[in-house]
């Protein structure tokens, strides 16, 4: 970690979290990646058979859950957000101008 970083992940504006989340969703469902809801309707035979049996608690599969996502979408979809949040910032600027 550089210099200065506590490495906590807390946001400079709490209240900005259920924003950036809608936009990761509005985004993933963009690039074609299956998640949230989405992902819960395709969930594989053997995961539910799984969950029957109880191997899985069905409560450990979450609608917020990523863990089958390639790390490479996943980052594609923070640079993607990074990029509209850098345009939507020169915007405002802009038009301050």
């Amino acid at each position: 970690m550089g210099k200065g970083q506590s490495g906590s992940n807390s946001k400079v504006v709490p209240e900005s979290k259920a924003a950036l989340d809608m936009l990761k969703y509005e985004i993933a469902a963009e690039l074609g990646l299956p998640v949230g809801k989405q992902a819960l309707g395709s969930m594989s035979a053997d995961t539910e058979f799984a969950t029957e049996l109880g191997s899985i608690s069905a409560g450990s599969i979450k609608e917020d859950y990523w863990g089958h996502i390639a790390a490479r979408d996943a980052g594609a979809v923070g640079g993607t957000i990074t990029k509209r949040l850098i345009q939507r910032a020169e915007e405002t600027l802009f038009s301050l101008s």
